[in-house]
């Protein structure tokens, strides 16, 4: 007995920029018991066209099903796989904690060494925005969690292929 090998994989699509492809698109993951690990999506360089970039779990058949869905669907022009090793990964986040005057310097210091920014300051918390790859949020967070994080917020991966092709270019699949 085989047992699956599960692990993230980034889908990226291009689709029609019409109102309602978020919702069949996400329906389709729904429907199929699929669960989005992370979700970006915006427009693209033409208005036509949204890039989404898509973060699934699973197994490479569980893979091969996605892709084959989306292919299916009229608002889907073009789908890949990324292979996180040729392409440039993104994410962005928010954080606020608690920072009293004693501390900020401190939190000054993380900031410096993560590449962080302090975008807001009020007397007893700062928000901390930064952006790179997830693993680096991730590390960014437990570093944070002695200070006393009060919320966050994640972006979600978004993703280009690395080099000079485009994910709409007629070779792309």
């Amino acid at each position: 007995m085989q047992t699956k090998t599960e692990r993230s994989h980034i889908i990226s699509a291009l689709v029609s920029n019409e109102s309602g492809v978020l919702t069949r698109i996400s329906g389709l993951f729904a429907r199929r018991c699929f669960n989005i690990d992370s979700l970006a999506v915006c427009a693209t360089e033409d208005p036509a066209y949204s890039r989404m970039t898509i973060v699934v779990r699973g197994d490479e058949r569980t893979l091969g099903q996605i892709v084959l869905q989306l292919d299916k669907l009229p608002d889907c022009k073009r789908t890949r796989e990324l292979a996180p090793s040729r392409a440039v990964l993104r994410e962005l986040l928010l954080v606020k904690i608690r920072a009293a005057a004693a501390t900020r310097t401190e939190i000054e210091t993380l900031c410096r060494i993560y590449k962080a920014k302090i975008i807001d300051v009020s007397t007893d918390s700062v928000v901390i925005e930064l952006t790179g790859k997830p693993s680096k949020l991730d590390g960014f967070i437990a570093v944070l969690g002695d200070y006393g994080i009060i919320e966050l917020s994640r972006t979600g991966l978004t993703a280009l292929e690395r080099g000079g092709a485009k994910l709409n270019d007629t070779d792309a699949q």
